[in-house]
């Protein structure tokens, strides 16, 4: 495996970093995750848009234009053979020393990863998947705002081992004042009175590009959709659930803390947009060959 490191192509063995790296000792850097489809990277500028706008909340200076990165990570996949991708771009703020002042880090680190990711079985997209709510609450802004897409997923990653350690594959996460904002790694969307509903981005929600194609999706079958508080009680008795992300996709849900969504199985809605959001990707984004 190629992997692209600081303005060069190396095999994944010489893909090396420094301890010092500010990424490694502080989670101090923003990345993106991006799917390519049959040659096809998907909504690249949306993604680059976003890394670009994270890096410049931290005052991260990327070295790279964005033209410059774009190219960079097609050229990797290319350099990989790969046609169907998750690419993972990553900017530390680069090596430093073991103090916290960014001063220190003269120039950052990029990293671009291209290679196969499958979250979910087959099975799930198919059944449905059974979620949690866990105690770890979301970020709130005035901390680390979660539009940060941030080096630093601990977060995230205490709300999975919630999940995982009572026997599920994914975990709703509340905000401190207990509205429904994420889960741990993707957007949560519900179908009630034939609005689709999703939190709203002040709550602590991650602006999905994912969930936002899939908004677009939904527009077009007349669905309407609004950003809108809503809580566990909302999600119970909706009529569908589901989630979205760039590795997920879209993925149905079918029972949450025990209740049953709608029918129990996956929704029509959701089986429509999963069909139409496939048919997107095969035919949207920026070729890499």
């Amino acid at each position: 495996m190629k992997i692209y490191l600081n303005g060069n192509l190396v095999e994944e063995e010489d893909a090396k970093v420094s301890v010092f790296d500010h990424g490694y000792l502080y989670g101090d850097g923003v990345f993106e995750g991006i799917r390519a489809y049959n040659g096809l990277v998907f909504r690249l500028d949306e993604h680059l848009d976003r890394l670009y706008s994270s890096a410049h909340t931290i005052m991260l200076s990327i070295s790279l234009t964005k033209e410059e990165i774009k190219e960079a990570l097609l050229e990797t996949l290319r350099a990989n053979d790969l046609k169907d991708a998750y690419i993972r771009l990553i900017v530390s703020r680069g090596q430093g020393d073991l103090g916290l002042d960014p001063r220190k880090c003269k120039s950052p680190t990029t990293v671009i990863i291209a290679d196969k990711i499958a979250l979910y079985p087959q099975e799930f997209y198919e059944k449905g998947l059974d979620i949690i709510t866990v105690p770890t609450r979301r970020n709130i802004t005035e901390a680390v705002n979660p539009q940060i897409k941030s080096l630093n997923y601990l977060n995230n990653i205490m709300a999975k081992i919630e999940a995982i350690n009572c026997g599920y594959e994914e975990a709703i996460m509340l905000n401190n004042e207990g509205y429904v904002v994420e889960c741990s790694g993707d957007n949560i969307s519900i179908l009630s009175d034939s609005k689709l509903y999703t939190p709203p981005d002040h709550l602590g929600a991650l602006k999905g590009i994912t969930q936002a194609a899939v908004a677009g999706l939904a527009k077009k079958m007349g669905i309407g959709i609004v950003q809108e508080v809503f809580s566990r009680h909302d999600i119970y008795n909706a009529q569908e659930c589901f989630l979205t992300g760039t590795a997920a996709e879209i993925i149905p849900v079918v029972k949450v803390d025990g209740r049953a969504i709608g029918s129990g199985g996956p929704g029509e809605v959701t089986l429509q947009l999963i069909k139409d959001y496939r048919n997107l990707t095969k035919s949207e984004g920026i070729s890499a060959y």
